[in-house]
């Protein structure tokens, strides 16, 4: 009589519990939701609903105005993501001993740290391919005619934002100073990304400053590839924020 030799089953590994478990905290959290699913294209809907945002040559380099909002209402999630939703989930893990405690235990914190910038990533990259198809199918906005060049403004984008967030987490030793230094630099970053105005409308003198900054940057990067063009400059940019603001969360954050 044969005997059958006992597999044992797999168990999933520390990180992939780790990740399934703030994931199911992020579900829970309807502020967050909302911020990062729903206000942007949320946002891109009303103003496509302003009959002057619809006009031919309404807007800047002779498109409309709901061509030029594109782009922001791409750029928003990600900088909620980053600012609003996951700079304070990390430092109130810190605030409530968690990243202490998983020290002590084979699960590193920094499974917690990949986990929470892998949900917000994709969230908000989510979000935006959703404003770019409300755009097209509601509006008939073009899609990004460099699409290459748009693809990488954007990843480079949620690098950058997620950066910023985690510095944020690194300097904020409660939840609560995390929210309010995430707010004090959120309204700067949109106004960067051309909430208010979009970046091609602002002076000349304004927007070369302007475009300087990650979300400047990002902005203007999306909105030269969706003409057509490599935002190389642009993309320059991004590239120096994430390297700065990714070696600066690194060097200054503390898992206690």
């Amino acid at each position: 009589m044969s005997t059958a030799t006992a597999v044992p089953a797999r168990r999933p590994s520390a990180d992939a519990a780790v990740l399934k478990a703030e994931v199911r905290l992020f579900l829970r959290e309807p502020g967050a939701l909302f911020g990062i699913a729903v206000f942007p294209p949320a946002l891109l809907v009303i103003l496509g609903c302003i009959p002057a945002f619809r006009e031919a040559d309404s807007g800047p380099d002779g498109l409309r105005l709901i061509d030029a909002y594109v782009p922001v209402t791409v750029l928003l999630p990600l900088i909620v993501a980053g600012l609003q939703a996951m700079a304070p989930v990390i430092a109130g893990h810190r605030e409530r001993g968690i990243l202490r405690r998983m020290s002590t235990t084979p699960v590193r914190p920094r499974a917690l740290l990949g986990a929470q910038m892998a949900i917000h990533g994709v969230a908000a990259l989510l979000s935006s391919l959703l404003s770019l198809a409300i755009g097209r199918i509601a509006f008939d906005v073009r899609l990004p005619q460099q699409a290459a060049g748009y693809l990488l403004a954007l990843v480079l984008s949620a690098v950058v934002a997620l950066a910023l967030g985690a510095l944020v987490a690194a300097r904020a030793r409660t939840q609560k100073v995390a929210g309010a230094i995430g707010s004090a630099v959120f309204f700067p970053s949109m106004f960067c990304a051309g909430v208010w105005l979009p970046v091609q409308s602002m002076p000349h003198t304004l927007a070369s400053v302007v475009e300087l900054t990650p979300f400047g940057a990002a902005s203007q990067a999306m909105s030269e590839a969706a003409a057509g063009g490599w935002p190389w400059s642009h993309l320059a940019v991004l590239v120096v924020w994430a390297v700065l603001l990714s070696g600066a969360a690194a060097r200054w954050f503390r898992w206690e």
